[in-house]
């Protein structure tokens, strides 16, 4: 398990009363800084871990190197209160990277993970002075991880993130995180994230599986963004709803099939019929005419013009009169 230690710069600034994560920004960041707390600890006694906040009136250490679990509450609790402005990302690594330079035992790597749930400011935005700020960090040996939530997951804050996490890397020691909002908790998401796989002995490797938390080495390697391990019975119900989901959709097309198979046939033979009426009709007007009888064409054919009739009638009578002069 790895040996370090670890600075948390959180996100204080205004932005964090918003509720799209539950049940606000602000308190699901703090359970998250709570559950990296008590992962680092138990991955390792030596390592110690540490808070400060890089909003309001400006970036704040609120405790350096602490193995006390209370310490870090009453951080969170302090840091609460503090709720306003805008985030300084360079300002607050710098004051971390100081503070790691101090630690008492030098055996422990150092690391930061930073919270990031508003937009970008000043410096912090600029992605030419972050890259220069990151492979600084680089060469102090010094390992980076982002959490990125809220307004943080937005595609200009994620840009300049993702180049800093790759002008920092060293051996693929830091990452990214993108979590978006949802019935999810930001907890679970990071848990389960490349963030705490080597603190939870499973390899980076197994982490990049597409789905979950998103981001350079951010990959979540579990079904439904749930590790079996912290909540089998959660992970089942999950499962046995998705099976049940997909058994129920099998069964609509299965039924949508028999009835498109049964009514096929009866609109063959009904069309069938039809062909053979009207080719039983054809047939017998073709007879009438072969056998010179009238065939019905219609009324229109049937009304015989009264004037044409009258000069028919006229032209046969002159022509009677005629032949009866010749034989006189």
């Amino acid at each position: 398990m790895p040996l370090e230690a670890t600075i948390m710069v959180i996100d204080n600034s205004e932005y964090m009363r918003n509720e799209d994560y539950i049940p606000s920004r602000f308190d699901a960041q703090s359970d998250t800084v709570n559950a990296i707390f008590q992962t680092k600890i138990d991955s390792n006694r030596e390592n110690t871990v540490g808070v400060m906040t890089m909003a309001n009136k400006g970036p704040e250490m609120l405790v350096t190197h602490s193995k006390d679990l209370g310490q870090i509450l009453k951080a969170l609790h302090t840091a609460a209160s503090k709720i306003g402005g805008s985030i300084d990302i360079p300002t607050a690594i710098n004051i971390a990277q100081l503070a790691l330079k101090h630690r008492e035992n030098k055996n422990l790597r150092q690391r930061i993970i930073v919270f990031v749930g508003s937009p970008l400011q000043g410096a912090g935005a600029d992605e030419r002075e972050m890259v220069k700020l990151a492979k600084k960090l680089k060469k102090n040996n010094v390992a980076v991880d982002f959490i990125a939530f809220g307004d943080g997951i937005e595609e200009g804050e994620s840009s300049v993130l993702k180049a800093f996490v790759e002008n920092t890397s060293n051996g693929d020691n830091s990452h990214l995180v993108s979590v978006p909002p949802g019935p999810h908790l930001l907890s679970d998401l990071v848990l389960s994230s490349s963030v705490l796989s080597e603190d939870r002995g499973i390899p980076p490797e197994a982490m990049d599986v597409p789905g979950g938390p998103s981001g350079s080495g951010g990959a979540n390697a579990f079904e439904f963004g749930v590790d079996p391990s912290l909540d089998p019975e959660l992970a089942m119900a999950l499962r046995m709803s998705m099976q049940e989901e997909q058994a129920r959709q099998a069964a609509e097309d299965q039924a949508r099939q028999a009835v498109s198979a049964a009514v096929a046939p009866i609109e063959h033979a009904d069309d069938a019929a039809d062909i053979e009426a009207d080719e039983d009709a054809m047939l017998q007007q073709a007879l009438a005419m072969s056998e010179g009888r009238d065939v019905d064409m219609g009324d229109d054919e049937e009304d015989i013009d009264e004037e044409e009739a009258i000069a028919r009638a006229i032209e046969m009578s002159m022509k009677q009169n005629q032949e009866e002069q010749k034989k006189q």
